[in-house]
């Protein structure tokens, strides 16, 4: 048996082949790489939601409290709702915007409420007639000054817009707002309850 040649056209159809499948295999490469940065793209991007989601669910798991910080300790809940009815002429000057009423009905806070129209339409608020800074006690039912009230027992003056007390002293204790009680208008009546 004689030694057999290969043509040079079978070297060149070989080497063709040969870079063809280096092409085929660098080209599957960069698909590989690609695919492995798009994965570990959206991998590091769903972790950083995933610490995001924990840093902020786990505080709002551990924050609430079912009695808060926040809550006045001299004033305890009161249960109720009362209808006002706007066409009764008690109730009339709750038909404009800033005039505050005072509702001191048996059953209605702890010692009555303020309401008052803040805005067109249904916009209204209700607060406690209580000083929020005492303990219910005979001074402790604030005054109607214009749109503010006035506490007699330690002459603190709140705001009936906001609730907000208007001249706190600067000795640093504790001082609360007015507390608030809900005010819907339904119809031509305005109902508070808490």
């Amino acid at each position: 048996m004689g030694k057999r040649r290969f043509s040079p056209r079978f070297f060149l159809i070989l080497i063709e082949k040969i870079l063809c499948f280096h092409r085929a295999c660098t080209a599957f490469s960069e698909d590989l790489t690609q695919i492995y940065t798009k994965f570990s793209d959206f991998y590091l991007k769903l972790d950083a939601v995933k610490k995001l989601f924990y840093l902020i669910f786990i505080p709002l798991l551990f924050s609430c409290e079912s009695d808060s910080p926040n809550r006045n300790p001299f004033l305890p809940d009161a249960n109720f709702r009362f209808e006002l009815n706007l066409s009764l002429p008690l109730y009339t000057d709750l038909n404009n915007i800033g005039n505050p009423i005072y509702v001191g009905n048996d059953g209605v806070g702890i010692r009555g409420a303020f309401v008052m129209r803040t805005g067109t339409g249904n916009q209204f608020v209700a607060w406690e007639a209580s000083c929020p800074n005492q303990a219910p006690s005979d001074c402790s039912t604030m005054i109607l000054e214009g749109q503010n009230v006035r506490c007699p027992c330690d002459d603190f003056e709140y705001n009936l817009f906001f609730g907000q007390l208007l001249n706190p002293p600067d000795d640093g204790s504790r001082f609360y707002n007015l507390k608030p009680y809900r005010a819907v208008l339904t119809g031509n009546s305005v109902i508070i309850s808490n």
